[in-house]
């Protein structure tokens, strides 16, 4: 293709010969991507190739995660846990909702502690306050049997908010997929990102062991 029409960002660059196209995209440290090959000319696009494949990659993985089914996954605590395992346990709800399941968190009595279920209610809001900002009560605090159960799921806002705090990044402008890269220069950078799928099992606790 000796001729084809450039574009740069939402310049037009008009219809140039190749070589002069790829050396505008040198001097810039980007790619010369064909983007409509059956047009007359081709267009091509002057990018960061590497940049765009990973965010079409964030964009997809998120789009996943939005449209998963939500596994209900549990946390249990004794009534007698010191601050240390609640911390642990914790952490434990808040990776579980991160990955975008919901959390039973849920207090088993024994023998007489039973009678006294405001001791129950107390830890779970001790352990709530610990997640509240990732997190909001879908269920209540109620009794099953010998525990005390909620039920809660988490803040898609809160979570997004703390990764482009921690990250620094702003969410992209949204463009097609190009066909071809037509040459790769030092701009591509950014390897696409694992994409690990989340098994959906039935109620089962979280925690590595109960305290």
């Amino acid at each position: 293709m000796p001729r084809v029409r450039v574009v740069r960002d939402d310049d037009q660059l008009g219809i140039m010969e190749t070589r002069e196209a790829q050396r505008i995209a040198d001097e810039a440290t980007l790619d010369l991507v064909e983007v409509a090959p059956a047009a007359d000319p081709p267009v091509v696009r002057i990018m960061d190739y590497g940049k765009f494949k990973y965010e079409q990659a964030k964009k997809e993985r998120e789009s996943r995660k939005s449209s998963k089914h939500s596994a209900l996954r549990e946390v249990r605590m004794r009534v007698k846990i010191d601050e240390h395992d609640i911390a642990f346990k914790a952490r434990t709800a808040r990776k579980l909702l991160a990955e975008g399941d919901k959390v039973k968190i849920s207090v088993m009595f024994r023998a007489r502690e039973i009678t006294h279920p405001e001791v129950g209610r107390d830890l779970l809001d001790r352990f709530y306050e610990r997640i509240s900002d990732v997190a909001n009560v879908e269920r209540s605090p109620a009794m099953e049997g010998r525990m005390l159960s909620m039920v809660v799921m988490g803040d898609p806002r809160a979570f997004a908010a703390q990764a482009a705090a921690l990250l620094g990044e702003t969410e992209p402008a949204t463009e097609s997929e190009p066909e071809a890269a037509v040459s790769s220069g030092a701009g591509s950078s950014g390897a696409e990102p694992e994409v690990a799928s989340t098994p959906e099992p039935e109620p089962a606790s979280a925690a590595a062991g109960d305290a």
